[in-house]
């Protein structure tokens, strides 16, 4: 999934803010490290939910037949190849 660099920094912004309301959670870093950090973070993540999503979408168009996106076959092997490839890669 895209999302703008908007929306990421905004998100990252939010992390780091709950992070600091919580009692337990104590700095070692100022706040706007602790930001860019998750924002990093969260870009790793959505790029390998991307390179999963597209694995997942190679997979369903190697078929012999020709599956229609949308369609109920689709949603299931889509589903079902998403999940290996996250179990594949441990996540």
């Amino acid at each position: 999934m895209r999302i703008s660099r908007d929306k990421l920094n905004k998100l990252a912004h939010v992390v780091a803010d709950t992070l600091a309301e919580v009692d337990e959670c104590e700095f070692l870093e100022d706040r706007n490290t602790i930001r860019q950090t998750a924002r990093g973070v969260l870009e790793k993540l959505l790029m390998e939910e991307t390179r999963i999503d597209a694995a997942a979408r190679q997979k369903i168009s190697s078929q012999q037949r020709i599956i229609l996106e949308g369609s109920q076959e689709w949603d299931i092997l889509y589903r079902k190849y998403y999940n290996d490839e996250v179990k594949r890669l441990g996540i």
